[in-house]
């Protein structure tokens, strides 16, 4: 089944897991879904059955001792339930890997649980307490999608949300290992259909093992069916028999097919990988390859921070499309993860803070936007929820005349000290120079910088915002410049203060250490940093239509409403033609204009040769205004492609955020040109 952007269902939230909660036979308290009729598991025995059907079955203890790959050991989990089956392979890997032995964990989970219920569920093990709480504390809003929870430096969970098959289906990623688990069939079997062995075959590696608690006959003419061969061997307690099984060489992966020029570049050796830019993006992925054991030679100009993400305070927040697209789902992705990531780095949050934001409808036009959104998109009202006046009022500290969307994980970070937090991140070797100029080796890349020096790295992420594309590899990729300047005031004692992010035209969070930022003006095809009054006035006059009553309680409390009083910094972002961050891949745009030459006489004509990409180098760029959602998020990406994991978003949406998007649009448009098939445009 191949899946693509235009195919994905709407943004929503999912309905969460209805438990009772009973006696097992051993007398103790355990969940039981009220929908399904069936235990998640018993509590006097639970534990052992894991152990013996998902943990001894897959020979994970064997396998965990001798992990020497650099990448991770995956295991894919049909079935997340209450997380135990996890918890305990996370803790049989600590029992067994050696220290340099990295796991990642895969599972699906239609239903999830409330994050009460949750907590209760594992409370049943006091020894998996500490690894109960990290999971509890990362828990993630039911939303449909792909979250990405950091349990400790060494182990990574993605919770796939939603149906199990679509989840499969759309995993970027290879399982070493499957937890075939989820209620029995005869309770649920829609999730048992030969689409889901389908699936779990296209994404296994070769080599893979199963386990499941069930002998069903469904269960093994699907597993025979899609190429896994299986046994039966003992059964845990009254259950007399089980499947275990493998796959030696899964059937070949023909979503590809397509969209063959998204087709990933085979993994290569990453020991040590050059970043190019200290702005969120770069530190974000230098960080992300830190933590997974990379060295890292982040090199910027001015130095972490600078650039557009050098102001002291800015939004973090996202505005999602009235109607499904993949942007929308990649914001929303990134808005998610982005919260979860901040709240791991930093608890204290002294570089952020989750306040809200309020999405102001200041127009009938907005209005009716959001409304359709509401209509279109149900999702959990702590994610985003409509308020009336009089209650965004109240949620913002001041009277506001219009009512809008509310954001309550949203809120505000540190945009320069949280670049410098991240660059501090241990593996990390910050380096000030310019590079002007990538040429590619045998094993790895050259960097010369400006000083006539020049580096090695064994691979290279370019994360230079409006400049990404300055280098003979990157000339193709279309990228706008666009100007903002932010302003800030600052206030005297008494001046009122603001409770939320608030957002119209432009944002102003609540004050930061007596200054308000407020912003930012919009300037494309614009380069220039000097500050200008005249920008200090449009922002002055946007916060007074915005915030009327705010803006009058400031002159009551005499501060300096003049343009000439003003503090402010100017930057310069980066645009995509479509206003969708790149990041991945590089693609070499002379290839894909031979390779690709049909499309532009006939789309239907899709040749099969895989996309060609310069070998290691990678970019992150066009974050636009909302990098503080995008980057880390695209960082995750970036850095699991690399590594070779399974990829922290949806397949359509990878493919959405393909740096080589455009150069196909362009060709089945017929705007391929002759400096593009050079790759030396840069047209925005």
């Amino acid at each position: 089944m191949t899946a693509a952007p235009d195919a994905l269902p709407p943004l929503a939230g999912l309905q969460t897991a209805r438990l009772d909660w009973r006696r097992d036979d051993g007398g103790e308290e355990a969940p039981h879904s009220a929908a399904f009729d069936d235990v998640y598991f018993s509590r006097h025995d639970g534990r052992a059955e894991t152990e013996h059907v998902f943990l001894d079955a897959n020979r994970l203890p064997e396998r965990f001792a001798e992990w020497q790959e650099p990448r991770p050991f995956v295991i894919g989990e049909t079935g997340f339930g209450t997380g135990l089956n996890m918890l305990c392979a996370w803790a049989c890997f600590e029992a067994h890997a050696p220290p340099a032995a990295r796991l990642h964990l895969v599972s699906t989970e239609k239903f999830p649980l409330e994050r009460a219920d949750l907590a209760r569920a594992l409370a049943a093990w006091p020894d998996l307490a500490d690894r109960a709480a990290r999971l509890v504390a990362q828990w993630p809003e039911p939303v449909a999608g792909v979250h990405r929870l950091s349990l400790d430096e060494r182990v990574t969970l993605d919770l796939h949300f939603g149906d199990t098959t679509e989840r499969l289906e759309r995993l970027d990623g290879r399982v070493d290992a499957w937890f075939l688990d989820g209620f029995a069939p005869s309770k649920n079997p829609e999730m048992w259909r030969p689409e889901l062995f389908a699936a779990m075959a296209a994404r296994s590696r070769p080599g893979a093992t199963l386990a499941t608690f069930t002998c069903a006959g469904v269960v093994k003419r699907g597993l025979k069916a899609a190429g896994f061969a299986w046994r039966k061997v003992p059964g845990f307690g009254r259950k007399r028999e089980m499947l275990a099984g493998e796959i030696a060489t899964p059937p070949e992966d023909r979503r590809r097919l397509a969209t063959p020029w998204f087709t990933p570049p085979a993994a290569r050796p990453a020991r040590h990988v050059a970043v190019i830019g200290a702005g969120i993006a770069g530190t974000s992925v230098a960080a992300a390859l830190a933590r997974r054991g990379v060295a890292v030679t982040l090199i910027d100009r001015e130095g972490p921070g600078g650039g557009g993400s050098g102001n002291e305070q800015g939004a973090l927040y996202v505005k999602l499309a009235a109607d499904t697209n993949p942007q929308s789902r990649v914001y929303l992705a990134g808005l998610l993860h982005s919260r979860r990531l901040l709240e791991t780095l930093d608890p204290a949050r002294a570089l952020w803070s989750p306040c809200g934001v309020l999405q102001l409808a200041m127009s009938d036009k907005e209005q009716a936007r959001q409304a359709r959104f509401l209509a279109h998109h149900p999702l959990p009202e702590s994610v985003v929820h409509g308020v009336a006046a009089e209650t965004a009022s109240r949620l913002a500290g001041t009277p506001l005349a219009h009512g809008g969307l509310h954001y309550p994980e949203a809120g505000w970070v540190r945009p320069a000290a949280l670049c410098r937090r991240l660059a501090a991140t241990p593996g990390v070797e910050w380096r000030r120079a310019e590079v002007t100029g990538l040429t590619p080796e045998e094993h790895g890349w050259t960097l010369a910088l400006a000083d006539g020096e020049r580096l090695a790295a064994d691979q290279v992420v370019i994360a230079t915002a409006a400049l990404a594309n300055r280098f003979t590899q990157t000339a193709a990729l279309p990228l706008q410049p666009v100007r903002g300047q932010v302003s800030q005031l600052t206030l005297p004692e008494e001046a009122p203060t603001l409770a939320r992010v608030v957002c119209a035209g432009g944002y102003v969070p609540p004050p930061l250490a007596g200054t308000l930022t407020f912003g930012a003006t919009f300037a494309p095809n614009q380069d220039a940093t000097e500050v200008r009054e005249a920008d200090h006035a449009a922002n002055l006059a946007e916060l007074e239509a915005t915030l009327p009553a705010f803006m009058a309680a400031l002159r009551e409390a005499g501060a300096t409403l003049a343009p000439g009083a003003l503090a402010g910094r100017a930057a310069v972002r980066a645009a995509s033609p479509d206003k969708s961050p790149y990041a991945g891949p590089v693609p070499l745009a002379e290839a894909w204009a031979a390779d690709y030459a049909k499309l532009s006489k006939d789309a239907t004509r899709v040749p099969e040769t895989p996309g060609r990409h310069h070998e290691g180098l990678w970019i992150s760029a066009a974050h636009g205004s909302r990098g503080f959602s995008s980057a880390p998020i695209c960082a995750e990406l970036i850095a699991s492609r690399i590594c070779d994991e399974p990829l922290p978003l949806e397949a359509p949406l990878v493919d959405h955020l393909h740096p080589g998007r455009r150069l196909i649009r362009d060709l089945i448009q017929g705007k391929h040109d002759s400096a593009s098939a050079r790759g030396v445009g840069n047209g925005a």
